[in-house]
C-alpha cells in the first residue's frame, strides 16, 4: 500500500482552531491499520508542538462505526513472542500520546466502537455518541487476546472494575443509553449529522476557554490514573492482612458475632 493511500485512511483537517481526525475505512468499519495508528501519533505530536490547535475531534467515516478495532488481517504477520509484545507497545505508545496531548479531545461515536477503537475513545476526554453507538472489547469471543495493563487501568478509571469485568467476561457491547447512564457517553444524539454538529459546537466552546486550566485538569486526571499500578499494592495488602482488625474480623465471622474494629 503506498503512502498516499495510507494517508487517505486517516483524514486530518483544522478549522477554527479545532482539529478533526477521521478514521476513513468505512468499507472495513474503519478498522485500524498500523499506518493509521502511526498517523494518529504523528498528529498528536504536531498538536503538542505547534500550539495552534485548541481541541481535537475524533470520529469515523460513515454511520456504521467509529473504529472497529485493529484490522485482524495484520495479525497474520505475527511469528514470534516479540511480535505480540511490539504490538502492545505500539498501542501503548500511540494511546499514551493521545492521552497526553495537551488539548481536550472529543470522540464523536456513531455505530461500533470496539477493540482498538474503544481503546482510543477511552483515551479521549469527552465521548458523545449517536443512539446507534455500541462500545466494548469482545475479545473473549473473537481473538482470545487481552488488553495491556495501561488499557485496563484506563477502563478501570472510566468504568470501574465491575463494569470492566462485565463487558470483558460477557464480550457484550454497551449500548448508547447504558453508556450514558454509566458516564461513558456524556450525550446521546439522534444521528450522525447531529453528532458531528454537536462535536463541532462542543469543541469550539472548549477551544475558547482558558487553555492552561484545561491542560492542568487533563494532566491531573492522567496523573491520578497513573497511580493505579499493580506494584503499589503490597503495602495495602499487608496493612490489612497483618492487622489486628483482620484477626478480629475472622474470629467474629467464625463465631457469628459482630466485629469490634480498631483501625490497627
Amino acid at each position: 500500500m503506498d503512502m498516499e493511500t495510507k494517508a487517505e485512511e486517516l483524514l486530518y483537517e483544522v478549522k477554527d482552531e479545532v482539529g478533526y481526525i477521521t478514521f476513513n475505512r468505512p468499507q472495513a468499519r474503519n478498522a485500524l491499520t498500523f499506518a493509521m495508528y502511526e498517523r494518529l501519533a504523528q498528529i498528536c505530536e504536531e498538536v503538542s508542538a505547534n500550539g495552534s490547535v485548541k481541541a481535537l475531534v475524533l470520529t469515523g467515516a460513515g454511520e456504521k462505526a467509529f473504529a472497529a478495532g485493529t484490522d485482524i488481517s495484520q495479525f497474520r504477520a505475527f511469528k514470534t513472542q516479540q511480535d505480540a509484545l511490539d504490538y502492545e507497545a505500539r498501542g501503548n505508545r500511540v494511546m499514551g500520546m493521545l492521552e497526553q496531548c495537551p488539548v481536550p479531545t472529543i470522540a464523536a461515536i456513531a455505530g461500533a466502537c470496539t477493540g482498538g477503537g474503544a481503546g482510543i475513545a477511552a483515551c479521549c476526554d469527552i465521548r458523545i455518541a449517536t443512539s446507534s453507538a455500541r462500545y466494548g472489547f469482545p475479545i473473549a469471543r473473537t481473538l482470545g487476546n487481552c488488553l495491556s495493563m495501561a488499557n485496563y487501568i484506563r477502563l478501570y478509571a472510566l468504568l470501574g472494575p465491575a463494569k470492566v469485568k462485565d463487558i470483558i467476561f460477557t464480550a457484550r457491547l454497551i449500548e448508547a443509553e447504558e453508556g450514558r447512564s454509566i458516564g461513558l457517553f456524556s450525550e446521546i444524539l439522534p444521528d450522525a449529522a447531529a453528532l458531528h454538529a454537536r462535536a463541532t459546537e462542543l469543541a469550539r466552546t472548549i477551544a475558547g476557554h482558558a487553555p492552561l486550566t484545561l491542560r492542568a485538569t487533563k494532566e491531573a486526571m492522567r496523573r491520578i490514573s497513573q497511580k493505579m499500578r499493580i506494584d503499589e499494592e503490597k503495602d495495602l495488602i499487608l496493612m490489612c492482612y497483618m492487622s489486628n482488625d483482620f484477626r478480629e474480623g475472622m474470629e467474629a465471622f467464625l463465631n457469628k458475632r459482630e466485629p469490634v474494629w480498631q483501625g490497627k
